[in-house]
């Protein structure tokens, strides 16, 4: 009686890791990675190098020695006598304001234009196409110092808002004046406030410390706490509607939840107004935006605002006709079936290249340099480097901040594009 057993396994050969599709993306990978890392090792010795023969050594140290130079708008307190990495605080404070304004607003006008440029109205389509070609078609720069200009030149001194018959007045109920030093607006304040708390990050450098209201972390957990009793109402009405085909409705117990709690808040705080007040030959109180700030953020909102809207259009058409038929099928009207058939079945042919818009946005945000406006790239990439010589770092630490920036923007529209994406059932 003879016993059959399964031949012998070949045993592993290095030819495998070339000609076996089974190690062989492995193996390029593996080789990739090591040749990465010789380049990167290669570049990092030949820089110490070079700095060792020019007599400078690689450290962040220079961000504690004071900056010796005034910042002109700012959302925390700075002096000259500072350090670099207070104002390189600062200026990443001042970026970060220009691009959230920036996005919020550009996505606000890109919307109303894309939708605005398919109206069958051929006046409205035209004016529309008009503003796009128009932005799209020139530099933002130019847009930049326009804007700048056009703020320095053609709005009135503070003086001429004095006497009895003054040749300027404000606006919004005496409450808003535009001036060629800048725009005032009313600043919020609180009676009954319940004051600020420094944060000071001790291990980095002591003087990097910052103010955080206490009034606004509690004004905006009261919002975020009514957003999501907003949404826990939605998702009840969307579960009886789908079990008895009528949906209960909503949007007074939503006005309820949302303006109830922070009215009341509000209210104990001692929330007011303080308007800015001519005193001098300038104004004071209230809050002050120069004009650098007002023209960059107006030429980022336009100009980005030009290609959103052709983003807006393309995603809009993208969606089939037969959709829009349908839903006037059912009675509904042309702004009904926008906002409830095709902008959100539109939203996830927009979206990607929405974070394209933003990306560049928040980058293009670096020419403030060109109307004076002190964001990251003017106080860290630019009289910091230049007063301490130290280009390499400063250089590294300003890529370092966009690259965060950049990931953040992205990571945060991803997750919101994969919310809206088409879902198996």
């Amino acid at each position: 009686m003879t016993t059959l057993s399964d031949p012998p396994k070949p045993g592993f050969r290095p030819s495998q890791l070339i000609y076996d599709t089974r190690y062989r993306s492995m193996t390029i990978q593996t080789v990739a990675f090591i040749l990465l890392m010789a380049a990167i090792f290669w570049l990092v010795s030949n820089t110490i190098e070079n700095l060792n023969a020019l007599g400078k050594d690689f450290n962040f140290g220079f961000l504690g020695q004071p900056a010796g130079y005034d910042i002109n708008q700012r959302l925390i307190e700075y002096d000259s006598q500072a350090s670099h990495g207070r104002a390189a605080l600062v200026g990443i404070l001042n970026t970060l304001l220009v691009a959230v304004l920036g996005c919020v607003a550009a996505t606000i006008v890109g919307v109303i234009a894309g939708v605005l440029r398919l109206s069958k109205n051929w006046i409205v389509s035209r004016l529309m196409s008009v503003y796009v070609e128009g932005f799209r078609n020139v530099p933002l720069l130019l847009w930049i110092v326009l804007i700048f200009a056009v703020f320095n030149e053609s709005t009135p001194q503070p003086r001429d808002f004095r006497g009895e018959d003054p040749a300027a007045s404000m606006i919004l109920g005496d409450t808003v004046a535009i001036t060629n030093r800048g725009t005032y607006i009313p600043e919020p304040l609180f009676s009954n406030g319940l004051g600020d708390v420094d944060v000071k990050p001790g291990w980095i450098f002591s003087d990097l410390y910052f103010a955080v209201s206490i009034d606004l972390v509690v004004i905006v957990m009261t919002i975020v706490a009514s957003i999501l009793l907003i949404r826990l109402n939605n998702q009840r009405a969307h579960r009886i509607q789908n079990a008895t085909g009528v949906r209960p409705t909503t949007w007074w117990v939503n006005l309820l939840v949302f303006f109830v709690p922070l009215g009341a808040l509000l209210w104990v705080l001692g929330f007011h107004l303080g308007y800015p007040e001519l005193k001098g030959f300038n104004f004071s109180g209230g809050t002050h935006i120069r004009n650098s700030l007002m023209a960059l953020w107006l030429a980022l909102t336009l100009y980005t605002g030009a290609f959103i809207a052709e983003i807006v259009r393309g995603g809009i058409l993208a969606i089939n006709k037969g959709q829009t038929e349908a839903a006037f099928a059912l009675g509904l009207r042309p702004g009904k079936t926008m906002n409830l058939v095709i902008l959100p079945q539109a939203m996830r042919v927009i979206i990607p290249p929405l974070i394209s818009q933003y990306l560049n946005l928040t980058k293009n945000s670096s020419l403030a340099i060109a109307v004076g406006y002190m964001d990251v790239r003017a106080t860290l990439g630019g009289i910091t480097i230049n007063q301490t010589g130290r280009e390499l770092e400063g250089m590294l630490l300003l890529g370092l901040f966009y690259l965060i920036l950049s990931l953040l923007i992205s990571g945060g529209m991803n997750l919101y594009n994969n919310s809206v994406k088409l879902k198996e059932r």
